[in-house]
């Protein structure tokens, strides 16, 4: 289940890209399928890049013309063990809402991006993500978890902020029209969240449409994802570029 949508990275064979907090490797799987690219996936949580190296062991490996290669790390997003001029393309999804200095993130994305480089950054849509606040409040809720979200993101204000860091905006869109529903649905049963019957059943629809990709899911989640899609994600150039 992709967030970022790689055309708007601009990659070439042999360029270097950054899936900085990557989790269990969604992203790191999906660029190292495209062929050709040196990827680099770093996190906090050792158990997630354990999971994302044990999945490379299910995908099919490129072309062999298309080869290339993937590190695994540990790593912080506000203090990144890398030279600056680095990376080609930076990916950093659903990572600023859990940053209580995420200006330091993005000036770290900055330093290690090329002249020319791209990033991608996803965070949880506003007004989805308001509702699941509310649905589920302190002092236990859904937002007051170790390592959980600590802050929602005006789009504007998130655009300027990366915006004074030396990038400008080339491309936006939403991501996971039919995703809302089961955070509004975990929230509302929030001590119940994961045996939760109808939680359980709305999450079974979601990993049949993953997998299965029906016609009728598809057309639903193209109307709903500009509405109420889960993610915005926001695509920045580095200005010394332009």
């Amino acid at each position: 289940m992709l967030t970022a949508r790689f055309r708007h990275l601009g990659l070439s064979a042999g360029d270097r890209v950054l899936d900085l907090g990557c989790g269990e490797g969604r992203h790191v799987h999906g660029l190292y399928m495209l062929g050709g690219l040196q990827i680099d996936g770093i996190d906090l949580d050792e158990a997630a890049l354990r999971k994302a190296e044990d999945g490379l062991k299910s995908l099919p490996p490129p072309p062999a013309d298309r080869k290339g290669a993937i590190r695994f790390s540990i790593g912080d997003a506000t203090a990144l063990d890398f030279a600056e001029n680095t990376f080609d393309a930076v990916i950093c999804s659903e990572v600023l809402e859990h940053l209580p200095d995420y200006h330091a993130a993005i000036a770290e994305i900055r330093r290690i991006l090329k002249p020319g480089g791209r990033l991608c950054v996803s965070v949880p849509h506003a007004w989805p993500e308001r509702i699941c606040w509310r649905l589920a409040p302190p002092p236990d809720g859904y937002p007051y978890q170790p390592g959980g979200h600590i802050r929602i993101f005006d789009e504007v204000d998130l655009k300027v902020s990366i915006e004074r860091h030396g990038f400008r905006m080339i491309q936006r869109h939403h991501a996971h029209g039919l995703h809302a529903p089961l955070w509004w649905l975990k929230c509302a049963f929030w001590t119940r969240r994961d045996d939760h019957p109808w939680v359980k059943a709305y999450h079974r629809f979601l990993v049949w449409d993953i997998m299965k990709r029906p016609v009728l899911t598809r057309a639903l989640d193209a109307l709903l994802t500009p509405v109420m899609g889960k993610s915005l994600v926001m695509y920045f150039e580095t200005t010394d570029a332009l």
